[in-house]
């Protein structure tokens, strides 16, 4: 009955960092996958192919499951901060436009009343604003 036994990638990465560790204290690089392998469970000549295809892969390319992540959200959030900055490149140009577009409006405080009546509260009495504003079309 063949069995495969899958090991995750931490497993497979801390296993050869060990071999590649652990390499100075053996004989040979053979006897250090042997007492490596023995110790986490999987065959010599298993952990020797690990150790072969870590050596053959370029060391920028051998990353972490946790490397991983941390680049898959790093990726997210900055495709949220494009999206943020688009949305405010907008809206500073649509008000930029709109200010551009203002007819200022004179105000003067002689036109402004107020109005005072005792209605229907007890405590304070009503007060009503009244205005009426000048447009001036002077530049």
């Amino acid at each position: 009955m063949n069995t495969t036994k899958r090991y995750s990638p931490e497993v497979l990465e801390r296993a050869v960092r060990l071999v590649i560790e652990q390499q100075g204290e053996y004989p040979s690089l053979w006897a250090s996958i042997c007492s490596i392998a023995g110790k986490i469970g999987c065959t010599p000549e298993t952990l020797r192919a690990w150790y072969k295809r870590s050596e053959d892969a370029p060391a920028n390319t051998v990353t972490s499951i946790s490397e991983t992540e941390r680049l898959k959200q790093l990726e997210r959030k900055n495709r949220e901060l494009k999206r943020t900055n688009e949305i405010l490149r907008k809206a500073a140009a649509f008000f930029a436009q709109a200010e551009l577009n203002h007819k200022p409006i004179e105000w003067s405080p002689s036109l402004m009343t107020i109005e005072v009546s005792m209605g229907s509260s007890r405590f304070a009495p009503s007060c009503q604003l009244s205005h009426q504003p000048i447009i001036s079309t002077r530049w």
